[in-house]
């Protein structure tokens, strides 16, 4: 292919090209990390409701599980967004986007650690 046919090749992808693929792979690796822990805490969620006995709150273990399930839910969809957009940037060789999802998580967990503290010190029926 000669460099003018390669230059039109470049201007119809959008100024996009591929990147080295250590680095596809990479965001794909962390994606999966990102779908394992919304998995971990899906089946945390299942786990909850099923196996642990009824708190001393009425409908706490179910409003503890659906709450674990549906943060399992949209840090699976957090991380398909956050994949994409990395993937975006690094084909247009632009800076990283940021992402606040590592806070986020880390805030969810700490307050889900705090609300099971307090129904665990609440006295059963």
């Amino acid at each position: 292919m000669n460099p003018a046919d390669q230059e039109r090749q470049h201007e119809v992808a959008g100024d996009e090209q591929e990147p080295d693929y250590r680095f596809t792979l990479a965001n794909e690796r962390t994606f999966l990390a990102w779908i394992r822990t919304a998995l971990a805490l899906i089946a945390g969620g299942v786990a909850v409701v099923q196996l642990v006995p009824e708190f001393g709150i009425p409908g706490g273990r179910h409003a503890l599980g659906v709450l674990l399930a549906a943060g399992g839910g949209v840090l699976a969809a957090l991380a398909v967004r956050r994949w994409q957009r990395v993937q975006t940037a690094m084909r247009r060789d632009a800076e990283l986007p940021p992402t606040r999802v590592p806070v986020l998580l880390g805030i969810t967990l700490l307050a889900v650690a705090v609300l099971v503290l307090v129904v665990f010190l609440v006295p059963g029926p």
